[in-house]
């Protein structure tokens, strides 16, 4: 049995960019552009590596901040092949062994289906054994309140080399593979990853109780807010709840 240990890059919807193909945007909100991956024999030796750019299709431009976070632009992310392409040579790499997935976090094996799906391209190659290592390695440094620790984090918390940049997926398949090999132990067993359709939870309609908000505020400032301070307030939160201002967050990033 090998493990195969890989991490993918994300590029997606960039609202000032015409060039990004919205009708695709609901069914692929995570375009991958960098596959990286290492082949662990059983001894955990490294007997094979992985490392391919896609080139973008769906968001033929690269998003601001994941060319801030990856160091891949527009130039980079071009030079690759198709997803089809980079595809097939990772099933190709991968081969017929019998293999267990190792990741840090699901959403690499939930991101990489939904490409594969997007693609109408077959997944029956993909092992459906995965081992968390994000998980465990958060278990293992006793991670306050169940919390999940970060790729650099755990590096840094387990005293392992830093010579490459994280955000790059192969670098980072390699730092997850150094982690894995480190906290492994019998306890550590593969699961069978299973995909279930996300349901939107219905909730009751609310109402915003403005007169505790600014209540509050005046309690905060030990002084009664004037009229324009409390419309100020007002139009915050209600600014607030149109999330016009949350930006993109990657899972995988250190906060």
């Amino acid at each position: 049995m090998n493990y195969i240990i890989y991490d993918l890059e994300f590029n997606q919807k960039y609202i000032d960019f015409p060039e990004d193909n919205s009708n695709d945007s609901s069914r692929l909100p995570f375009e991958i552009i960098q596959i990286g991956a290492l082949k662990l024999n059983e001894r955990f030796e490294t007997v094979s590596s992985f490392n391919a750019l896609v080139k973008p299709k769906v968001y033929p431009k690269v998003h601001p901040y994941v060319e801030k976070l990856t160091k891949i632009n527009d130039d980079i992310a071009s030079s690759g092949k198709d997803f089809v392409s980079v595809y097939n040579d990772f099933l190709k790499f991968i081969a017929d062994d019998q293999v267990v997935l190792c990741v840090w976090g699901t959403v690499d094996i939930k991101e990489l289906l939904r490409n594969i799906e997007f693609y109408n391209l077959s997944s029956s190659s993909i092992s459906k054994y995965y081992i968390d290592v994000q998980r465990n390695a958060s278990l293992y440094l006793k991670s306050p309140n169940n919390s999940k620790v970060g790729l650099k984090t755990a590096i840094e918390l387990l005293n392992l080399k830093t010579d490459n940049e994280f955000h790059d997926a192969f670098n980072d398949a390699y730092y997850t593979s150094e982690i894995f090999k480190t906290i492994y132990d019998d306890t550590i067993k593969p699961i069978i990853y299973s995909s279930s359709p996300y349901r939107k939870a219905t909730s009751p309609k609310e109402k915003v109780d403005t007169a505790s908000l600014i209540k509050q505020f005046e309690k905060m400032y030990s002084r009664e807010m004037s009229d324009d301070e409390k419309s100020i307030i007002k139009l915050a939160y209600n600014m607030g709840r149109t999330r016009q201002f949350v930006v993109p967050y990657n899972s995988k990033e250190d906060t």
